[in-house]
């Protein structure tokens, strides 16, 4: 049976950015799917809190987990109106070190970080099409960074693939108008667990961003909830990076 309440799916989405948002858009109404490669056991905790919410386990490196992944989500509500494609993965390379971003390094993150958004998008293209025959465009979010933005970032090759994801949000946004809308956010520092150790990048944020703080996984959530909630933007990449950009 279809559900009455929109439906969102959260790549990434048992930890970090990915659950806020997920929180996010569950407050906002939506019915959600959860998403992770490996852990379940917070996916279906996650769940569990949220109510109108469910799991689905997938490695986005594998094709036919991501076809799996869109067929799943779809047949848990027979809807799907938001896709947030936030699940992306990094590897911390010195700009200068140019023997260590290796071809594998390249591959690996081209595969997750930008082959994969577009395919789920690809496998989603028609659900997303009928929620504009409910009366809303159907949504695309991809969570980038503003390092594909700006000369910076963990690495060459992951900076790399936030700019082709920048891109490949505005030739989506496109080709598949009006019926779909396509944006991205792209944030600078955000705390969580994974840059709690970030001391450098946490001192740069506190002494040069005009807000002094690196943002909160909320403070994303927010700007996602606020690109979902328009029914006009498409093709926009929305810097936030508390205005560090302008330093």
């Amino acid at each position: 049976m279809e559900s009455k309440n929109p439906v969102a799916l959260v790549t990434g989405s048992t930890s970090g950015i990915g659950a806020a948002i997920a929180r996010r858009l569950s407050m906002d109404g939506f019915s959600v799917v959860l998403h992770s490669r490996n852990s379940s056991e917070a996916g279906h905790a996650l769940a569990s809190e949220l109510g109108a919410a469910a799991y689905v386990q997938a490695d986005l490196a594998n094709d036919t987990d991501r076809v799996k992944l869109i067929q799943e989500a779809i047949g848990v509500w027979g809807r799907l109106d938001v896709l947030v494609n936030n699940a992306g993965i990094s590897r911390v390379i010195p700009h200068n070190d140019l023997a260590a971003a290796t071809p594998d390094v390249w591959q690996q993150l081209h595969e997750v970080n930008v082959v994969a958004p577009f395919r789920l998008v690809a496998e989603a293209q028609s659900a997303l099409r009928e929620a504009a025959s409910r009366g809303r465009p159907g949504c695309v979010v991809n969570v980038s960074s503003h390092a594909g933005v700006r000369p910076k970032g963990a690495s060459i090759p992951y900076a790399a693939t936030k700019a082709a994801l920048n891109h490949v949000t505005r030739l989506l946004a496109l080709s598949l108008a009006p019926d779909i809308r396509v944006n991205a956010v792209a944030p600078g520092l955000v705390d969580t667990t994974l840059t709690a150790e970030w001391t450098q990048a946490q001192q740069l944020w506190r002494e040069r961003s005009p807000m002094r703080r690196a943002a909160s996984p909320a403070d994303i959530a927010q700007a996602v909830s606020f690109l979902v909630a328009s029914d006009y933007l498409t093709g926009e990449i929305l810097l936030s990076d508390g205005g560090l950009n302008l330093t």
